[in-house]
Parts: C-alpha cells; sequence; structure tokens
C-alpha cells in the first residue's frame, strides 16, 4: 500500500436532529485533518447548511455527485436524498433517524464499490420515536458478512468488549456459555493481532456473578463454563486469565496490565468504561472486512444545537479506523505471498518445543496473576 494515499474516510451524518453535523464541522475545522485523510460526507447539503447556520459554525464543504470524485484537501459531502426534511435540533424522530440510516445504506453501496477505505458513523439514537437494533447490528446485517461482528469499546489502552449483546439481565446466564466465551476471547484476539498489531495479547475475563461465583458459593457459571472456556483457550494459545470480578478489576486498576478485556454482559462492560473513558471513547466494530468506528457519546441528541459537543472522541474515531486500515494491510501483506514448502511438515516432538507449551490453569487464575507479578507487566 501507498503511504503516501490519503485514506479516503466515508462519515454518515448521523440523525439529522442530533450533533452529526457539528462533530464534523468542528473536527475538519482543523487543517491538519484534511492533510492525513479525504474525507466524504454521506449526508445532505441542505441539513448541514441549517446546522451550520444555526451553530454559527464556519465551514466549507464541497458537493460531489459520486464518492469517486472526492478531492483531497475538501470537507467532500454527497447527498444522499433530495427532498426537503425538517431539521428540529435535539428532537427525536422517526424522520431524523430514517435519514440517518440512508446515509448508512448509501455508504455501504459505495463500500461494495471499493469507492472509500473506512468507516465513521455519527450517532444515532434508539429512542421512542425512533426503534431500531443500533449501527453496529444494522451495519452488519446490511453487510451479509459471515459470522456476527465484535464491538470493542476502545480509549487508549482499555478495550473492553461484551461477551453478550445488549440482552435483558434475566436472559444474560443461559447465554454464557462455554463456546460463546471461547468464540469472543478467539475474535478478541484476533482483532488485538490484526488491528492492532500486538503479537501477543493478555485477555482478561470477567466473571459473571459477584466475587466471580466465590469459588461457586455464589453461581455456578463460572466454574461450569468460563474457566473449562479459559483452559482450553490457553491450550490454543491464546493468553486468557481470569475470571476477575468486575468490582475490583476495574477499581484497582487491572485492566493495565492486559490488551483487551471481556466483559460478561452491558452494564458490566459499559458502565466501568464509561466512567474511566469520561463518556469519550471509541466504539470499534471488529471482525468485518470494513472498518467501521464511531464516537461514543451516550445521549448525543440530548446535547444538539447547544454548541457543546466534544469532537474529540469522533477525531479519534476517525485516528482509529485509518490506523486500523493500515494495520491490517501491513498485517496482510506477508501473507499474500507465503513462502512455498520446501519440505513436508512433520510434528516436532523433540525438548525444543517445550517452551510454547502453555502455562495450565494454576497461573490464569486471579490469585495467580497477584503471586506472579512479572507475568502481570
Amino acid at each position: 500500500m501507498n503511504e503516501n494515499r490519503r485514506i479516503r474516510v466515508a462519515i454518515t451524518h448521523g440523525d439529522t436532529n442530533g450533533i452529526g453535523y457539528e462533530l464534523i464541522f468542528k473536527t475538519f475545522a482543523e487543517p491538519e485533518m484534511l492533510e492525513l485523510c479525504t474525507p466524504i460526507v454521506y449526508g445532505s447539503p441542505k441539513v448541514a447548511t441549517y446546522h451550520r447556520n444555526a451553530l454559527d459554525i464556519e465551514a466549507n464543504f464541497t458537493i460531489i455527485n459520486d464518492a469517486a470524485e472526492a478531492k483531497d484537501g475538501r470537507l467532500n459531502l454527497l447527498p444522499v436524498f433530495d427532498e426537503e426534511i425538517k431539521v428540529d435540533l435535539g428532537m427525536p424522530s422517526e424522520e431524523s433517524g430514517t435519514a440517518g440510516l440512508r446515509a448508512v445504506d448509501r455508504a455501504l453501496d459505495d463500500y461494495r464499490q471499493g469507492l472509500f477505505d473506512v468507516l465513521v458513523t455519527a450517532p444515532i439514537e434508539n429512542n421512542g420515536q425512533f426503534h431500531f437494533s443500533g449501527q453496529s447490528r444494522y451495519i452488519e446485517d446490511h453487510l451479509e458478512t459471515e459470522g456476527q461482528g465484535q464491538s470493542i469499546l476502545i480509549d487508549d489502552g482499555l478495550r473492553v468488549a461484551l461477551a453478550t449483546r445488549n440482552l435483558p439481565l434475566r436472559q444474560v446466564a443461559e447465554s454464557i456459555t462455554k463456546a460463546a466465551i471461547i468464540r469472543n476471547v478467539t475474535a478478541l484476539a484476533q482483532s488485538l493481532r490484526r488491528d492492532f498489531r500486538i503479537s501477543a495479547p493478555r485477555i482478561a475475563v470477567l466473571g459473571l456473578n459477584p466475587k466471580a461465583g466465590d469459588n461457586g458459593l455464589l453461581g455456578s457459571e463460572e466454574q461450569e463454563d468460563i474457566i473449562p472456556a479459559i483452559d482450553e483457550l490457553v491450550e490454543k494459545g491464546i493468553q486468557a486469565f481470569g475470571p476477575y470480578p468486575a468490582d475490583t478489576f476495574f477499581g484497582c486498576n487491572s485492566p493495565e496490565h492486559f490488551d483487551g478485556v471481556l466483559a460478561m454482559y452491558y452494564e458490566q462492560g459499559l458502565a466501568p468504561f464509561r466512567t474511566l473513558s469520561a463518556c469519550r471513547g471509541i466504539n470499534y466494530t471488529a471482525g468485518l472486512p470494513l472498518v467501521r468506528t464511531s464516537s461514543e457519546i451516550p445521549n448525543s441528541l440530548s446535547l444538539a444545537g447547544k454548541g457543546i459537543a466534544d469532537e474529540m472522541s469522533f477525531r479519534h474515531a476517525i485516528f482509529l479506523a485509518i490506523d486500523i486500515f493500515r494495520n491490517r494491510a501491513e498485517y496482510d501483506e506477508p501473507l499474500g505471498n507465503p513462502l512455498p514448502k520446501l519440505y513436508k511438515e512433520r510434528r516436532d516432538e523433540s525438548d525444543k518445543v517445550r517452551f510454547a507449551i502453555p502455562r495450565k490453569r494454576d497461573d490464569r487464575s486471579p490469585r495467580g496473576e497477584h503471586r506472579n507479578e512479572k507475568e502481570a507487566q
């Protein structure tokens, strides 16, 4: 890949009553951003102009009719609909949410044609006026890829993935199975290697029950599913540790010893993440051919029209998407032209391979972690 080529970043405008255009205009007010990438905003010139005037923001954009026409050094805006749409800043509506998804639909069509490199989405909220399953799930469904993606919440070195997806709490326990833990940790490990270029990622697995089950006294899921899953992952060469009680794990600076964390359910992962990131994190949908990121801004609709939305996480979402795109290219390059086999491979049973055998469970428990501080470093 040409390192000097500017990455083409598709940006969807989000809910048209929300903060999407405020984030976009503030982000690209920095001239350095246009030197880093070529943005293509999927949206509406009329809506963009309304937001610009309402917020009294100085912003220029160039209207294009096709993503192939995007020019370097400009904020390119590609209209996804021509009809008039009412803008009522900060107010949820079915029309404004649907307008946000129409931008996603057009962007995905252009992605299939190879017209941009990465996708960054502005916020669309599920609310009483507009019900939908979230942009991550929407993009997965409409890309029609095999398997499913994995949302990873990111703030600098903190990366939190979830073992279950937005389930009612009463359904969580039955969804925590050995197979589900293995699948999610394996997907997280692969993303850390390929997308973040961490060669031997260390992954912490949280428990489901209080005190991680307290050796079976407070629940059996740790003993029956989570610990056996960690054992099998270790046998496969994945550095998985735990299960850890969530309260002491996040409260005692344990995340800094790991490259990724697998939480069991939404609140267990999101509550500490949003506290530690001060609601300025990034949501990355791993496991898809398309690199897609978004800013993690809860209750974003309530900020619309006030000029107070902080664009920092949106800017960082763009940075991350570009980094992942380049990391993938670097990771995949050696795999594109593998060396031919010069001899028939056979299993090496000699002593020299014994150092590659993973440590057993006693070194992977939370107690073992604190006992061996050098390993934790």
